[in-house]
């Protein structure tokens, strides 16, 4: 009885559209953040403005995509994937607005913590992580869901790393163990929650559209590969200079190339929103390579360029990936990929990949490039999907 009482009265909420699902007023934040995050850093990193941030500019910048962007991304998600996994009544309506709010507050502290204090600040930026987790943890008891702790664990790492970072920044004046604890705890969910839905939506297409060889089954190697890489990313978080992280960071990218190459991923061409899965995930081993081997070759390959792999590649494409998909069948349309939706996603790509060179070269050229991708990327999501995630359906009948 519970299932069908709780879409029942999620059936007969009646007020504003963007509150009446998770993934609606946090999709639509955080693809507007992503583009004005861009539109206030670039100008503060060459000096040429200055905003009351009691950060540097690249702490400030690394903060908000992680802590502002991937943080409501998250939540979005959460928010909507912990009722299918419960069977519980979705949050909406006014506490899902003060989630909202709370979301939004911190992200005003911490751009005026040179007025307010960075004490104060931290508190309300971490109070959401906070609120967050305990919605999480008392939907999955209520659900008796154990299965996906695993997700509030992660969720709890990347919340210590906020902690951690805003207490660095307090004592020392910038992150240093905080960001890589947040980076890692981001990819781990990429590589947890990408593990499942990558193989699961190819499956699903390539069984109804193009028949024949499938993705492999979640398996040992699978649980291996995820477990050499956490444990990778937990010693390059410790000693981000031993060749021991270097070895251990090459090996996981080598695992999860393998893992990718296991999904039938070159055979999902035809369709997009399936294909920019694949091409997102790719950057999560490609991110672990360029790091390991610039730890064991740092004369030959730079630090930051693995770290863009991840962040603009991995974290990038594939959240406006999922974010695109939820959009689409959470509000009832046809999951195919218009001309805006790919464009978005050709931007991301060329985002990333101009980031990653613009760190081999130098050239601010390409770093504007760059930049002015993921702005297109994320302003056009943002533009092009407003009316699904503002709007109600055409017919409300629970699909939402």
């Amino acid at each position: 009885m519970t299932i069908p009482l709780a879409l029942a009265r999620r059936r007969n909420y009646s007020g504003p559209a963007i509150f009446s699902y998770g993934f609606r007023p946090f999709f639509f934040a955080a693809g507007v953040w992503a583009a004005l995050g861009i539109v206030l850093w670039l100008p503060q990193f060459f000096g040429e403005i200055a905003l009351p941030i009691a950060m540097g500019p690249l702490d400030w910048h690394v903060h908000e995509m992680l802590y502002g962007y991937v943080a409501a991304v998250i939540a979005g998600f959460l928010l909507t994937a912990v009722p299918n996994w419960t069977g519980r009544l979705p949050i909406c309506g006014l506490p899902l607005a003060l989630l909202t709010v709370l979301w939004l507050a911190g992200r005003i502290a911490i751009l005026m913590s040179a007025k307010i204090g960075l004490a104060l600040a931290a508190a309300i930026d971490i109070a959401f992580l906070v609120t967050m987790a305990v919605v999480v943890l008392r939907e999955i008891i209520a659900g008796r869901n154990w299965r996906n702790l695993l997700v509030l664990a992660i969720l709890l790492v990347l919340l210590a790393g906020n902690v951690l970072w805003h207490a660095e920044m307090l004592s020392f004046g910038a992150g240093n163990y905080g960001p890589r604890i947040a980076l890692a705890a981001t990819i781990t969910l990429i590589m947890t929650i990408g593990g499942r839905i990558v193989p699961s939506f190819t499956r699903n297409w390539l069984a109804r559209c193009n028949p024949g060889r499938l993705p492999v089954p979640f398996a040992r190697y699978d649980g291996a590969s995820i477990a050499v890489a956490a444990f990778a990313l937990a010693m390059w978080v410790i000693s981000p200079r031993n060749p021991a992280s270097g070895v251990l960071l090459v090996i996981a990218g080598v695992l999860h190339a393998v893992r990718l190459a296991r999904w039938a991923g070159d055979r999902t061409l035809a369709d997009r929103l399936v294909l920019v899965l694949h091409i997102a995930y790719a950057f999560v081993p490609l991110g672990f390579l360029l790091i390991g081997c610039a730890i064991l070759q740092p004369a030959m390959i730079p630090a930051s360029a693995g770290l863009h792999a991840w962040t603009t590649g991995a974290i990038g494409l594939m959240t406006l990936a999922v974010m695109t998909r939820a959009a689409l069948g959470h509000t009832g349309h046809p999951l195919v990929a218009s001309g805006p939706t790919q464009a978005v996603y050709a931007l991301a790509i060329v985002a990333a990949l101009t980031r990653i060179i613009a760190v081999f070269t130098g050239s601010s050229e390409l770093l504007h490039l760059a930049a002015f991708a993921w702005l297109a990327a994320f302003a056009g999501y943002a533009v092009s999907y407003a009316p699904l995630l503002l709007q109600r359906p055409p017919v409300w009948a629970g699909r939402d």
